[in-house]
């Protein structure tokens, strides 16, 4: 109708008619062209849909691929480590497998042998923020491995039978991460640190001259938790793990021969009351929080059948849930130690080793922890109460703000420094998760 009402103008009847009769017909045949023309072009853009479709199912199976082989690399470098072990202080070659495999990161500065065989990797976005330290350490443990794995140690009486080969392989995987997905704001520190089971090893980086370039405003660590469900994140506010110090304690009587004990001044007397003693400390002072105390030697004399003692050496763990009532226990083990052996006329000295201050959690910390825990739906539990056993972690608790979690490594899995104890592989992936999840909080834009 549109094209008859057009042709009318200035025409006459019949070529109206005509034009009328042309226009319905091509009308007619548009509409049949289209109509099954259409049909082809609806069939193709299904099967351009389809194809997408496929493409993307493509996409998604090399991405998955990728993560699993990427994975795989992981675990195979943490089977490495296990395979190679060396104890706190001696860790050059584990330095230079962790070197090897991160060969491909690009950091804007790396820190070599900081506070012994410690690595850092720095990333730096040039705008302000805070300093973020993700830390682990890399020491083994003085004990000979019992498993039937293949990888078993080749070191012997030497073992990672506290899953410090685990801990490296999680902060590796968040190592290439964060080489693709670089901080927005603020500073990213990834610490691989030595010496961890002695003690000494977080104080050494604190103390160290280059230490300044990392000073960290957080502090982030993990540790593998055997006894607790696989995969699930453990944490809480405030003391995570506790203080904890190694007491030795020298005494010095009189040896005299086996037959006339009276000659001398044997210190076994000395040594039942200082024990009976320090064992009572617990109760008969007032603490904030649990303490602990824990004979683990004592040595009196020689093996010689004619001789009375005149030496003896007898060695304590003393432990707590605060750092304050640390102060506490100490006091009291040193007066206590003081008066007994004065009563018995021995000489003595004493002094601490192996110093791990407490762990303690800050509360926004954990806060984010569960946020992130949440998020990537992974399961998170409070704890009810600290940890007795202690970690250097403390070390950074003490001039940062700082959050030390666990993740179960499984409730039947072998207990921490037993002889047939082996890094759960599962974990790995839910540490760098929850890792990467807490990175993107504090120095990514989009979180």
């Amino acid at each position: 109708m549109c094209f008859c009402s057009r042709g009318i103008v200035n025409k006459d009847s019949s070529y109206i008619t005509s034009i009328s009769l042309l226009n319905n017909s091509t009308i007619a045949g548009i509409e049949g062209f289209l109509t099954k023309h259409c049909r082809f072009l609806t069939v193709f853009i299904d099967d351009v849909k389809y194809f997408f479709t496929i493409f993307k199912e493509f996409l998604n199976i090399i991405r998955l691929m990728s993560y699993y082989i990427s994975l795989q690399k992981i675990i195979d470098f943490r089977k490495n480590l296990h395979r190679f072990p060396e104890l706190s202080g001696s860790e050059r070659d584990t330095q230079k497998r962790i070197m090897k495999f991160l060969d491909n990161l690009n950091p804007d500065e790396f820190i070599l042998n900081i506070g012994g065989y410690g690595l850092a990797y720095i990333y730096d976005s040039g705008k302000q923020g805070p300093v973020l330290l993700f830390r682990t350490d890399v020491d083994a443990l003085p004990i000979q491995e019992s498993n039937s794995i293949e990888y078993i140690s080749e070191v012997d009486h030497v073992a990672h039978l506290c899953g410090h080969d685990g801990h490296i392989a999680i902060l590796c995987g968040f190592a290439n991460i964060v080489n693709e997905s670089r901080p927005d704001k603020g500073k990213l520190v990834l610490l691989f640190q030595p010496a961890e089971e002695t003690g000494k090893g977080a104080k050494s980086v604190i103390n160290d001259s280059k230490f300044h370039k990392i000073k960290p405003d957080i502090s982030i660590a993990l540790h593998n938790l055997p006894g607790f469900k696989l995969n699930t994140v453990y944490s809480r506010d405030l003391a995570f793990a506790s203080a904890s110090t190694g007491f030795i304690l020298k005494l010095k009587g009189l040896s005299s021969h086996a037959a006339y004990p009276e000659n001398g001044n044997n210190p076994d007397r000395c040594i039942a009351e200082l024990i009976e003693r320090y064992n009572t400390i617990s109760s008969e002072i007032k603490f904030d929080d649990f303490v602990l105390i824990t004979i683990i030697h004592i040595k009196l004399g020689e093996v010689a059948f004619g001789t009375c003692p005149g030496e003896a050496i007898l060695m304590l763990t003393i432990r707590s849930y605060l750092n304050t009532d640390m102060i506490i226990l100490k006091q009291n083990l040193e007066s206590i130690t003081e008066q007994i052996c004065n009563s018995h006329s021995i000489k003595f000295s004493y002094e601490y080793t192996e110093d791990f201050p407490a762990s303690i959690n800050d509360n926004q910390c954990v806060k984010i922890l569960r946020t992130v825990c949440g998020e990537n739906n992974i399961e998170y539990v409070d704890l009810e109460a600290p940890f007795r056993w202690s970690e250097d972690f403390g070390h950074f608790s003490q001039i940062s703000k700082s959050l030390l979690f666990g993740i179960g490594s499984g409730i039947e899995h072998p207990q921490l420094h037993n002889e047939n104890y082996d890094f759960p592989d599962e974990i790995i992936q839910t540490g760098i998760n929850v890792f990467n999840g807490i990175y993107k909080k504090y120095l990514q834009n989009n979180e």
